[in-house]
């Protein structure tokens, strides 16, 4: 499932896309209504959030525009405003769900899901991550590949879970040690390369795709060979 957040509110945005990304939606930020139209009309979204007040179109403006073109998505508008007349406002632009800022994430969890349910007849399964053959349960922490159960260790875990979240992408040393340890990288130290070959021998070893690759000079890419 991917969702757009349309929020120009930085420290937001990036609140709201971690707490998706880790619940296993597939997240893009846009800072500004017209940003977010664009992504809108490059992507297929599942389902858009997107806060009222923004530079360049407003979440209203783009609640309208999007109305205008064929299966458009459900959309959430998150806004401090309350009164009942800005929701009437959001209902009339075309919006599915209002949510008062400040809120619980729970609560837009909730509301997500309330509304996949609806719009799509089943609830869509975000517990889980999936790449290849490899699924990712979030809630029970199990991985499996081509239906057989694969055990991790935390730090392998985590590792596999950002491949997964970054798959098609180039992920430097850098990056993967400033997000799975959650340090700088020391260039004297080769412990990325030693789990990155511990999760190879897990995921990849006796499987005829091989899903993790190395990129001479500049890190790895989660892709089917």
């Amino acid at each position: 499932m991917r969702i757009l957040v349309a929020e120009d509110e930085v420290k937001t945005a990036l609140m709201i896309k971690q707490g998706l990304d880790e619940n296993g939606y597939e997240t893009d930020i846009a800072f500004d209504g017209e940003a977010a139209l664009a992504l809108y009309r490059q992507n297929n979204y599942h389902l858009i959030v997107t806060d009222i007040i923004m530079p360049k179109l407003t979440g209203l403006e783009l609640c309208k525009i999007i109305r205008t073109e064929k299966n458009s998505p459900p959309i959430i508008m998150l806004t401090a405003l309350g009164m009942t007349t800005d929701k009437i406002s959001g209902f009339n632009a075309g919006t599915d769900d209002y949510l008062v800022k400040p809120f619980e994430f729970e609560e837009l969890i909730a509301r997500i899901k309330a509304i996949v349910k609806r719009t799509y007849g089943t609830q869509s399964p975000t517990n889980q991550l999936t790449f290849a053959d490899v699924v990712i349960n979030l809630d029970s922490k199990e991985v499996t590949r081509a239906g057989n159960a694969i055990s991790l260790t935390a730090k392998e875990f985590m590792l596999l879970l950002f491949l997964i979240k970054n798959k098609g992408r180039v992920i430097s040393k850098a990056d993967i040690a400033e997000n799975v340890w959650d340090v700088n990288f020391d260039t004297g130290t080769n412990v990325v390369e030693v789990y990155v070959n511990y999760l190879r021998n897990k995921i990849d070893k006796n499987y005829p795709t091989k899903l993790i690759h190395t990129k001479i000079g500049m890190g790895y890419i989660l892709k089917e060979a």
